[in-house]
């Protein structure tokens, strides 16, 4: 960090942010979005939901803690590039194993500092979500130029964000803490954040992990107690396969529990639509009313595709269970009799808030219900 390379950031409307480059010595092209958080930078870039997305991080101050494995959501970084405001590489942190900036060089992911932040998150507020293009050191393409690489770059409806990041749970130890559970619980890994299995594994449970694609039958072979589909990247309407394979799920009454992707998976899976939030939600200050209770949680977030509201079939007996008070959009889908729901938001958290974490007893205790012949366990 003792160069300062010369970097801008342009936006597909024409507006230019310059500043300089840091991480892999590459140009990015890729959707950009903001995400709220004031701490947890490195759960943000290793989170597979990012496939395809530079993130904008509105808290001004990156890299002063370092990074360490234990904070790590996956195997690597997934997004696309990072652009802060300050970047400081001489981190203070007992814990810390490595700089950030090391982090995104070491995989590839280029990054970029001394940009007015809010007035890019200022932008992306009120236009939405924008492609744009991270380019690195001195330029000879026009202004013009620039603007048309930023217009190039590829939406996440475009690429096959989930399939990219297979393989995201290499590398995590399957070691449950606490006593052992008979469960047998199987997760549906469509971009999977390592924290959604630790918060399985805390609770005695070792889960049986599958792919995105996996088949009704493959997952039945495993003779679950439960499903858990996860969390992940991109556009849930390119991925027929797992809608079709949730249909089948719920319809033969297998207890299921939907997570972010998973839960706009289950949307369409019943019948109802997704459409694209104009910016998405990013962050780990979102709040969320339970519907049934009137409880108001703070919830980590991070997606750009909704369960439309009004497109739900009431002939499906699900229900919106949650909604966001910041927009009204739909935060969690419930049904009347079946073992069957789903939260838009992140109850592993990481970075956020941990309020959530006791949806993972009320599955596991759906789970045991049904076990037990309870067939009327409520959500």
């Amino acid at each position: 960090m003792n160069e300062r390379r010369p970097a801008v950031l342009v936006l597909e409307d024409g507006s230019f942010y310059p500043g300089f480059a840091f991480g892999a010595r590459r140009d990015a092209y890729a959707e950009v979005v903001f995400n709220t958080s004031m701490t947890g930078y490195q759960e943000i870039c290793t989170d597979p939901s990012y496939r395809g997305q530079m993130v904008v991080m509105t808290y001004p101050l990156i890299g002063s803690y370092g990074v360490t494995a234990q904070d790590q959501e996956s195997m690597r970084p997934w997004v696309a590039g990072l652009i802060v405001r300050e970047y400081y590489d001489d981190y203070s942190n007992c814990h810390a194993e490595a700089s950030l900036q090391s982090m995104l060089a070491a995989a590839d992911v280029p990054a970029i500092f001394g940009v007015d932040t809010r007035a890019i998150t200022k932008r992306l507020r009120t236009k939405g979500t924008m492609r744009g293009v991270l380019l690195q050191g001195e330029r000879k393409e026009s202004p013009e130029g620039m603007v048309a690489m930023a217009q190039a770059a590829l939406s996440v409806s475009q690429i096959d964000a989930v399939g990219e990041t297979a393989g995201a749970l290499a590398g995590l130890s399957y070691e449950t803490s606490g006593g052992q559970s008979d469960l047998r619980i199987v997760v549906v890994d469509c971009g999977i954040k390592w924290n959604i299995i630790r918060s399985l594994l805390g609770r005695g449970v070792k889960p049986i992990v599958v792919g995105h694609s996996a088949s009704y039958e493959e997952i039945m072979s495993h003779r679950p107690d439960g499903v858990v589909v996860s969390n992940g990247p991109g556009d849930p309407a390119n991925l027929h396969t797992t809608v079709a394979t949730i249909r089948w799920l719920v319809t033969n009454r297998t207890p299921f529990f939907g997570i972010c992707l998973g839960h706009q998976l289950l949307g369409l899976a019943i019948g109802a639509t997704t459409s694209r939030l104009k910016f998405g939600h990013h962050g780990g200050n979102h709040p969320v009313k339970d519907l049934q209770t009137g409880k108001v949680y703070i919830t980590s977030q991070n997606h750009e595709f909704q369960v439309d509201r009004d497109s739900i079939p009431p002939e499906s007996d699900f229900f919106v269970s949650r909604t966001n008070l910041n927009d009204g959009s739909v935060e969690g889908l419930a049904h009347r009799e079946l073992p069957a729901f789903s939260v838009q938001y992140h109850p592993e958290g990481s970075p956020g808030p941990q309020d959530n974490q006791p949806l993972f007893d009320q599955f596991l205790e759906m789970v045991g219900g049904r076990r037990a012949g309870n067939m009327g366990t409520e959500i």
